[in-house]
């Protein structure tokens, strides 16, 4: 069984990124600039974005953080994605999911420009992906086919399980993993799947991004599966300071000695999540996608 080290290849892209930011500037170019909205308090999104400024910071780029509380009316973050879509200074920026329920996510996706949306989630960029053209690609899915490539795990006429069918996760997966650079045979599975165990089985690899900790079992996977494990649920914990530990959507000590190649949880795919936004910032700073 090899252990796919998110964390180390993930700290091997931010030195490429880093050395590639230190040349813009060397020839008088302007600095990356990623800017987060956040709303409320959740704990998740509040660690997350913290990282990511800290990510910004490690590599060079400028990052801004835009704070609301829970009760900000629609109109008024509609106003601030507005106000950044207009800032030449912010080449990309995200907003922080998840919302409050009395605001739209999806109204808020659509309003951010393409150009700067680096989450990869407007309906043009998923589009773009679908086609096979040059986009954001959403950053989980990204870090996957990252640490595939960079594992030289081979793809190529495999059967591949995506468990979980999310527009952020899931469905982007699914159609990356059957495109040309990957040339997988896909099956999407979820809650709703009869057969779930039979058709796990026959997977060459499983990428299991359901959200439910310790779904996948070691009698659900067959002999040098790999399995990629998207899952990062919080549970209670009493061993840790922070009163909490990630599960992953993987039973890792009955499905690791069957597999491969498996991620673990935390420092699989995680690192590589964060480090894909910094890709498509560089990639929007540099106007790799859109002129």
């Amino acid at each position: 069984m090899n252990l796919i080290d998110g964390k180390k290849i993930a700290a091997e892209i931010k030195a490429e990124i880093a050395e590639k930011v230190k040349e813009i500037k060397s020839k008088g170019g302007k600095t990356p600039h990623l800017a987060a909205v956040l709303v409320g308090h959740d704990g998740g999104s509040e660690t997350y974005v913290a990282f990511k400024i800290k990510d910004c910071e490690s590599v060079g780029f400028k990052s801004s953080l835009h704070r609301f509380e829970d009760d900000v009316t629609e109109a008024e973050l509609l106003a601030k994605v507005h106000e950044l879509n207009n800032d030449d200074d912010v080449d990309g920026f995200i907003v922080q999911l998840p919302l409050p329920g009395h605001i739209s996510e999806q109204k808020v996706i659509e309003a951010i420009n393409p150009k700067k949306d680096v989450d990869g989630f407007h309906p043009v960029n998923v589009g773009r992906m679908v086609i096979g053209l040059p986009t954001f690609v959403s950053a989980t899915p990204d870090g996957i086919v990252e640490l595939l490539k960079r594992y030289n795990i081979e793809t190529s006429g495999k059967n591949c399980v995506v468990i979980g069918r999310s527009n952020i996760v899931g469905r982007p997966m699914s159609i990356l993993m059957s495109q040309k650079a990957m040339n997988t045979t896909v099956t999407v599975a979820h809650s709703r799947t009869k057969n779930l165990k039979e058709v796990c089985l026959n997977a060459d690899i499983i990428i299991a991004a359901i959200g439910v900790p310790g779904f996948v079992k070691g009698d659900m996977v067959k002999q040098g599966a790999v399995v990629i494990d998207v899952g990062t649920t919080r549970v209670p914990s009493n061993e840790t300071k922070s009163g909490f530990r990630l599960k992953g959507d993987v039973l890792f000590d009955e499905v690791a000695e069957k597999c491969s190649y498996i991620t673990p949880v935390p420092g699989g795919v995680g690192p590589m999540t964060r480090v894909s936004l910094l890709k498509n910032t560089l990639l929007a700073a540099t106007k790799q996608i859109y002129a």
